[in-house]
């Protein structure tokens, strides 16, 4: 088949496509915008309202005209709405928080990670739903647990193991934005190490935000900058990650290996590195952040249009405490380390 030949049959392949798709996307962006709207009206999370608004009308991603679409956003634009975050990321302003702090909020990452790859089997959970839980807890919440669970072998378990640690990671997060400002007043913070406690432990960006602004601009812009650090190791990790399961891991039900090195990786870093050059402009950036926002929470919402109910629940209460246990661990560690810095 000549280039000019393939050429024209993916172009007339595209309005079909489109067509098979549409119903199924428009369902989902709905989902989300309602979810938005909710969000803003009550100061709910949007991630979690886009999430049990997809629950709600699952029977869509069960037959029907929309399983395509729905499926397609679960998948593609989730991959990029990712690849989208690395707008957010400037290097330049995280070495303006020093070094020590630096390796403090990476030492966290990394171990957190280890620790719930560590103690998951006294729990009775293998090696994936740990990494998808502690990756989650450690680095960004639900866009991280979406993120790692593209890179994970697929089984009948997969998106059960993804819809519980999403509505996880932002119940306690949500939680924490609550209870961390009371916490840092409590132990008498001040305004930069609260900032940083809170940047560096609570799970999902928007709760970060929410709770720094609570106690003060000045804690609320240095926890940001934190948090946007822990999201710019989503990168690096899920590469490595990626390269290790591909290399060690068994082969998936479905005997396909995830991809050497995910487009969405890809993105995020070229984006990330194009955003530190100062080669993307302003508008551009604010523009591409937002789309990420929007992409993630469509997705989220088609996620949870595919989600089974009942067998997410039966992930049970091991898994509960698992997820409870590494956000402590994560707490702990960032309090220890900020007084040992003082």
């Amino acid at each position: 088949m000549s280039p000019l030949t393939a050429a024209a049959d993916f172009i007339g392949a595209v309005p079909k496509r489109t067509q098979e798709l549409f119903p199924g996307v428009i369902v989902a962006v709905l989902v989300a915008m309602t979810a938005q709207f909710l969000a803003e009206h009550y100061e709910a999370p949007a991630m979690l309202m886009a999430l049990l608004l997809g629950i709600a009308v699952a029977f869509l991603g069960d037959e029907g005209k929309t399983v395509p679409g729905i499926g397609f956003a679960a998948r593609s634009i989730l991959r990029i709405g990712i690849a989208f975050l690395g707008v957010r990321i400037s290097f330049d302003l995280m070495a303006g928080l020093g070094l020590p702090v630096v390796l403090l909020v990476i030492s966290g990452v990394l171990a957190t990670i280890g620790f719930g790859l560590l103690v998951a089997r006294f729990f009775g959970h293998g090696w994936r739903f740990a990494f998808l839980t502690a990756g989650s807890v450690a680095i960004c919440g639900a866009s991280a647990a979406m993120a790692i669970s593209a890179i994970l072998p697929k089984d009948d378990k997969s998106e059960q193991r993804l819809i519980f640690t999403v509505l996880g990671v932002t119940v306690l997060s949500t939680v924490a934005m609550i209870a961390y400002p009371i916490l840092v007043t409590r132990l008498g913070l001040d305004e930069t190490a609260g900032g940083i406690f809170l940047g560096a432990t609570i799970h999902d960006v928007a709760q970060v935000v929410g709770a720094g602004f609570s106690i003060s601009e000045y804690a609320g812009d240095t926890a940001t900058l934190v948090k946007l650090m822990r999201v710019s190791m989503l990168a690096p990790i899920v590469l490595i990650a990626a390269l290790i399961i591909r290399s060690y891991a068994d082969a998936p039900d479905d005997g396909k290996r995830p991809p050497l090195l995910p487009m969405f990786v890809i993105g995020f870093l070229a984006l990330a590195g194009l955003n530190s050059l100062g080669l993307i402009p302003t508008v551009i950036a604010d523009f591409m952040s937002q789309a990420s926002k929007w992409l993630l929470l469509i997705a989220i919402s088609a996620v949870g249009m595919k989600t089974n109910l009942k067998r997410v629940l039966a992930v049970g209460g091991p898994a509960i405490a698992l997820l409870v246990i590494e956000t402590f661990f994560i707490a702990g560690l960032i309090l220890a380390g900020l007084y040992y810095l003082a």
